[in-house]
């Protein structure tokens, strides 16, 4: 068994909005998915996939999406990102993976998962591109807060040796520093935090490797040649 991560899939099997348009890497990203994700990834083994899976908008358009997933080996665990519009209420969405016979996927929302010793905790987190505008956005950021505090709460309890954070959007990035995040992965005692959300120019300014005692991996498809990294075996 071994536990990978990927982020930012941008599927887009029954949409009409194909990250192709973009050249370079994602020139038939989808047929580069497959193939390097079969090339690694074993049936026994678990995926943690960071956010951005589809383009879909509901669960209807978000069907042929899950089905290219279930398609591929492993179990996978997903994190919502900024673009994944289909995710729902924990209940309707374990509904909808269950009605639909894809049993190899479950949801990292207000839980946490384990691989052997690792806690799998996490949120999408907080974007960096701009200030709170409203009261509206610090409502929200204050609820991702506390979902990743349940979550990592949740692997603490499980006397896990060690805890991963999972995040969609990176908590630092070139002078951003999401300090909340941070604390609260410090107060956890959070080994490695993982993240995605980062494409083309923006990964210049991508932060990786060890920083406030947390081992920062950047995990894009696009950044990653869309292969699912190892994280442990």
């Amino acid at each position: 068994m071994a536990l990978y991560t990927i982020a930012d899939l941008h599927l887009a099997c029954s949409v009409d909005k194909p990250m192709d348009i973009f050249g370079g890497k994602w020139q038939n990203y989808m047929e580069k998915i497959r193939t390097h994700w079969q090339a690694v990834v074993r049936p026994e083994d678990t995926v943690v996939v960071g956010g951005d899976l589809s383009w879909a908008i509901n669960f209807e358009q978000a069907r042929a999406d899950f089905a290219y997933l279930h398609a591929l080996p492993g179990k996978k665990i997903l994190l919502k990102g900024n673009h994944d519009l289909w995710w729902n209420t924990a209940k309707k969405m374990n509904e909808f993976a269950q009605d639909n016979g894809f049993d190899d996927v479950s949801f990292l929302h207000n839980n946490c998962f384990f691989y052997q010793d690792i806690a799998i905790c996490g949120t999408r987190g907080w974007f960096f591109e701009e200030d709170f505008q409203e009261s509206h956005d610090e409502k929200i950021f204050r609820r991702e807060l506390m979902r990743l505090e349940t979550s990592l709460r949740l692997g603490k309890a499980g006397a896990a040796r060690e805890i991963y954070c999972f995040l969609h959007y990176p908590p630092l990035y070139a002078n951003f520093r999401c300090g909340e995040i941070i604390d609260l992965m410090k107060k956890y005692g959070v080994t490695r935090c993982i993240y995605g959300h980062l494409h083309s120019d923006s990964l210049r300014w991508a932060v990786t490797g060890v920083q406030e005692g947390i081992e920062f991996i950047l995990v894009s498809g696009d950044y990653v040649d869309f292969t699912p990294v190892l994280l442990k075996k």
